[in-house]
């Protein structure tokens, strides 16, 4: 299963509701916290493509978008497949 990376900021309930789906995914998360962090947000910015609303996730090199969009994904069936490598 490939390693999600997930960029959070405290307090954010996207982020906390994001966090959630994975889990009960079983998806190995890597979480960057860049609530305090300006370098961190910086890269989240870069590597998303502009992205500066919480969260960003990206499933291995894939950038899916935040929350909504990981659940939209999911929604449609897309994000096993996605978390699998397929």
């Amino acid at each position: 299963m490939k390693t999600v990376t997930i960029y959070t900021r405290a307090f954010c309930p996207y982020c906390t509701r994001a966090l959630a789906l994975l889990k009960r995914k079983g998806a190995p998360v890597r979480e960057i916290d860049a609530t305090f962090d300006a370098g961190k947000r910086a890269e989240m910015i870069a590597k998303s493509g502009g992205g500066r609303t919480y969260p960003q996730i990206f499933v291995g090199d894939t950038h899916v978008g935040g929350c909504d969009d990981l659940h939209a994904l999911d929604a449609r069936g897309g994000l096993d497949p996605l978390l699998q490598g397929a």
